[in-house]
């Protein structure tokens, strides 16, 4: 599956995405630099309940939120080198604690990345507008 969608769009792309793919725990989003995957996720995590603000975790690695009594990890693994890098910062670990967990940058440890993984790719049509593909 694939839609374009806009800036002014996020909310309702939150709130579709929650519906159809909330029952995977962990959201891998693919994209380039500047495709809005941050901005996409901070109105994920809004949906989910979190009231606190939500930012980029570059380089924290993994940001805590709480949501509806639900634990949420933001993580982006950019500045990560391998897996194993992502083992020592404890992200496996946090995959298996966290009720929902939402990943930038899976490419750089695909394999802590479980079947309950939802795949995101985002692509950059202009600086308006974007389009999700969805697959499993």
């Amino acid at each position: 599956m694939d839609m374009n969608y806009t800036i002014a769009e996020l909310d309702q792309l939150a709130t579709l995405l929650l519906q159809q793919y909330g029952h995977k725990r962990i959201w891998a989003f693919h994209a380039p630099m500047g495709a809005g995957k941050t901005t996409l996720i901070a109105r994920i995590c809004k949906q989910l309940g979190v009231t606190s603000s939500v930012s980029s975790p570059t380089f924290a690695i993994m940001n805590e939120y709480e949501g509806k009594g639900k634990m949420i990890y933001h993580m982006d693994w950019y500045r990560l080198q391998d897996e194993a890098e992502a083992r020592r910062a404890g992200i496996e670990a946090a995959l298996e604690e966290a009720d929902f967990s939402l990943v930038e940058w899976p490419e750089k440890a695909p394999n802590l990345l479980t079947d309950d993984t939802q795949h995101f790719q985002i692509e950059i049509l202009d600086r308006e507008h974007r389009r999700i593909f969805i697959s499993s």
